[in-house]
């Protein structure tokens, strides 16, 4: 080998160290940047020339020179951020965006999970990619291909009341009472009341009456003032729905019947009719406990709850682990919104930085796995959070020194082979 290949083995290094350099430069850059993951430069040998030595063939080397900076996709630690669209991965997978950046359209891959809502309900991140993932059909399903996550931004419709559902003891000692539908405080045993929701989300008030017909036997009359119904009278009820409950000894329910009335409430409301459902009774396979009981113990009311509500806006969401949005909205109703998909690469390490905190896939990562959070392989989401860098400050300021010291003594080897040229050239004086 001669001298001037020398002086090039030296500088090979010099260039290597200094591409070495800005690696270690890119991650002390970005330690703070959310979701990014380190890259590790990888120095590899060059050979020159083979000669033939006493021992056989000999090869000497030319130098050093980057084969490539490997992407180390270890895991960064969790921020708590108080923002509810911030999300962060827990193990493997990157949240798929779309959109356009620097002229290419497609989806990209990131791990920095700063999303927002924008003023059509889309989530974004800061350079309004759309986040993707799946929707909902009408039985409130996650359902359908993946594509842009929207939140609601008209109201919730209102659902008119259709079901009362109750559970009540209803006290065994009482006597029994003759029904009066013109006095029913005074010709009932018990009642309470419910609210219910016409078919516009108005409410209204229903009152229940409990009478004992006879022993283990009990009538109920659902009633509404005729003022809030169409033709009705105010200050006079009207009946709505009525039905009969018994009872076993041991004070289980054996059976239960309902007889609602189509009804119309005022202002404009559409008809319906509401029905009252006190359990499943020993006769159609209940256990007969799991709605109205009769034992020896004071009437009252234990659970009510019916289906109807009035219209109500969105107020504010939560995000599970699965990825599952879930709306709260401001009539108190709880929606599933729609679910965040995750995508997953056989070879992470071959994914091609697109900036922004993004990556774009290849044929050497392979065609992305989309799928819901935890499954798959595919790691957990953490609302409120944000992955920090997984760049390690010492560990950087440590290769940075080494890089310094190869090139300080890559520039020694081109010098001294200077000097050695340097002793050739004056031979001839």
């Amino acid at each position: 080998m001669s001298l001037i290949t020398s002086m090039y083995s030296g500088t090979s290094g010099l260039s290597t160290n200094s591409q070495g350099l800005s690696v270690t430069g890119d991650n002390i850059a970005n330690v703070n940047t959310v979701g990014f993951k380190e890259g590790r430069a990888n120095f590899q040998d060059m050979l020159a020339e083979t000669v033939h030595g006493g021992s056989g063939l000999s090869q000497i080397g030319r130098g050093s020179m980057l084969g490539d900076v490997q992407q180390i996709f270890s895991q960064g630690a969790l921020i708590n951020t108080g923002s509810v669209t911030d999300l962060a991965i827990t193990g493997h997978g990157f949240f798929v965006v779309n959109g356009t950046v620097n002229g290419v359209s497609g989806d990209f891959y990131t791990r920095a999970g700063q999303f927002t809502v924008d003023s059509e309900g889309y989530l974004v991140n800061p350079n309004d990619l759309k986040i993707q993932g799946y929707g909902v059909d009408d039985a409130g399903q996650i359902a359908g291909g993946v594509g842009d996550i929207q939140l609601p931004t008209s109201p919730l419709p209102a659902n008119p009341t259709t079901l009362v559902e109750m559970s009540i003891n209803l006290d065994s000692r009482e006597a029994v009472t003759t029904w009066d539908p013109t006095d029913p405080v005074n010709s009932s045993n018990f009642s309470t009341s419910a609210t219910v929701y016409d078919t516009l989300g108005n409410s209204h008030r229903v009152d229940i009456y409990f009478s004992k017909t006879a022993d283990n036997t009990w009538d109920y009359h659902a009633m509404v003032d005729g003022g809030e119904l169409a033709g009705g009278t105010p200050g006079v009820l009207q009946e709505i729905d009525t039905g009969t409950l018994t009872f076993g000894t041991d004070g289980s329910m054996t059976s239960s019947t309902s007889t609602p009335t189509a009804i119309t409430f005022a202002d404009g409301a559409g008809s319906q009719t509401i029905g009252m459902d006190f359990g499943v009774g020993t006769a159609l396979g209940g256990t007969g406990f799991d709605g109205a009981t009769q034992f020896a113990d004071e009437s009252a009311v234990v659970t009510l709850s019916q289906d109807g509500y009035s219209t109500g806006n969105l107020q504010d969401i939560s995000i599970d682990s699965d990825g599952e949005i879930t709306g709260l909205f401001s009539n108190g109703e709880h929606r599933l919104l729609g679910q965040v998909a995750l995508a997953s690469f056989q070879n992470e390490n071959g994914l091609q930085r697109a900036g922004n905190s993004l990556w774009l896939s290849t044929d050497d990562s392979g065609d992305p796995a989309v799928g819901a959070a935890n499954t798959g392989g595919r790691g957990s989401i953490s609302s409120n959070s944000l992955e920090q860098s997984n760049v390690d400050l010492a560990k950087e300021f440590v290769n940075m020194i080494a890089y310094q010291r190869g090139f300080q003594a890559n520039s020694r080897t081109v010098t001294t082979a200077s000097d050695m040229l340097n002793e050739v050239v004056n031979i001839k004086r």
